[in-house]
């Protein structure tokens, strides 16, 4: 394509839970034809996002994992509240130059809430936001973010928001805000149930509540039936396991924009899975 209709293709994964979630990442990049009926390049030009703050055993990223999803082929990884629960991010994450975590922990956290990224001569700016209506308390993203936007467009019209948070109304609330700032795609995500409202917000920027998770199928958002009927019968906190599940799924959100605009020209949404290759289901 050439001049107003050159675009370039996202492609996001929602929340990636162990290793189940690890390995369908990698078989879908690689094969993608083992999921679906499509091309083997069918991803090969698109910019990778992935959420990965539940990749190493549902609790965090351990800098081993790390290192393995960016040989995947994943040039930007998002995150969320779990993104500390391994030890070793404060070791690692401040020279972690494709993973971002929160925007809106204070400034004192490590890490960086945002980033810009070049692919295939364009620059595209990902930034990584925390819900607050039933989360833990961080600070309010509202100003945090506008300030953020209008900082990224001075250098490219390419801004992808990945919005961590529980409550349906203030993800919808804040995309339309952040649309309206010059955001170009919106993918909602923490609740690992993917959401069958893609749309073009204001015909600019591509959004869906909740973009799902990669992981095993038969499953409670990945983890364990019997460990989460456990918890909710019985009130006490039980540690949570990973389904031993010899499906595996992948939801994921494919969003084309033009590299000019900024505007959002397409989306498409991903839910697919297969059979898990036996001696690769242990988490």
């Amino acid at each position: 394509m050439t001049g107003d209709d050159k675009t370039i293709k996202i492609l996001f994964f929602g929340d990636m839970v162990g290793k189940p979630g690890r390995y369908a990442v990698r078989d879908f990049l690689q094969n993608p034809e083992t999921f679906f009926d499509c091309p083997n390049d069918r991803f090969k030009n698109h910019f990778i996002i992935a959420n990965v703050e539940n990749a190493s055993h549902g609790f965090g990223l351990t800098e081993k994992n790390y290192n393995e999803l960016c040989d995947y082929g994943i040039h930007c990884m998002t995150s969320g509240n779990h993104i500390w629960d391994k030890k070793d991010i404060i070791n690692y994450i401040d020279k972690a130059d494709k993973l971002i975590r929160p925007i809106n922990y204070p400034q004192i956290v490590a890490g960086k809430g945002s980033g810009i990224f070049e692919f295939n001569g364009v620059k595209i700016a990902v930034i990584n936001v925390l819900g607050r209506v039933f989360m833990n308390l961080v600070d309010s993203q509202w100003e945090i973010v506008k300030s953020e936007i209008e900082r990224l467009k001075e250098i490219t019209p390419i801004i992808i928001i990945d919005f961590h948070a529980e409550a349906t109304a203030e993800k919808i609330c804040f995309a339309k805000y952040c649309a309206e700032l010059g955001c170009s795609a919106f993918f909602g995500t923490h609740t690992h149930v993917q959401t069958a409202d893609e749309s073009i917000i204001n015909n600019t920027t591509g959004y869906i509540t909740d973009a799902g998770f990669c992981g095993g199928c038969d499953s409670v958002i990945g983890m364990d039936y019997k460990t989460s009927l456990s918890r909710f019968l019985t009130g006490i906190p039980e540690r949570y396991e990973i389904a031993d599940s010899k499906i595996s799924q992948i939801n994921a959100v494919e969003v084309e924009i033009n590299i000019l605009t900024g505007y959002a020209v397409a989306i498409k949404r991903f839910y697919c899975s297969r059979k898990e290759i036996e001696e690769e289901n242990s988490q």
